[in-house]
């Protein structure tokens, strides 16, 4: 998240669908990486990894050696799976999704339906948690404290 949340400090202006572009494009992907480099990358556990994959979320492709190795589909599908999770999305909603996804072009208007949604519940939440930070900054003021960053 951290990696994440540094790309977005270069952007200047409103967040746009090339942010997230630019934080999917922000490393070479040409060479398949290890759990360990993808788990790092994606500010997330290997065992996270790994649960993603037994539960269905991800396939993927094994090495000589039998070790896992994520291609650029993979490290892609799993910047929006970790996104999706860290914004509250169920599991068992992104294994409906990932299911739609596999089914094809055909269930687009359901996925962008479930994408509605999940938006709105995002900016209900955004909206909650600003009301909770002017509240604790309100209160920082009243002891004496500074509440600029």
């Amino acid at each position: 998240m951290e990696k994440a949340l540094a790309a977005l400090g270069e952007v200047d202006g409103p967040l746009s669908v090339e942010v997230i572009h630019k934080l999917v494009d922000a490393e070479d992907y040409d060479t398949p990486m290890g759990v360990a480099e993808l788990a790092d990358l994606l500010d997330v556990s290997p065992h996270t990894l790994r649960y993603y994959e037994r539960i269905g979320l991800i396939t993927v492709a094994r090495d000589s050696h039998g070790a896992r190795s994520y291609d650029a589909d993979a490290v892609r599908r799993l910047v929006f799976l970790t996104r999706m999770r860290l914004s509250g999305m169920a599991i068992r909603d992104l294994q409906h999704y990932v299911e739609l996804v596999d089914q094809g072009e055909i269930t687009v208007p359901e996925r962008l339906e479930m994408l509605l949604e999940h938006r709105d519940t995002i900016r209900r939440q955004i909206a909650e948690l600003t009301l909770s930070l002017a509240a604790t900054e309100y209160k920082i003021s009243t002891y004496g404290g500074n509440t600029q960053p």
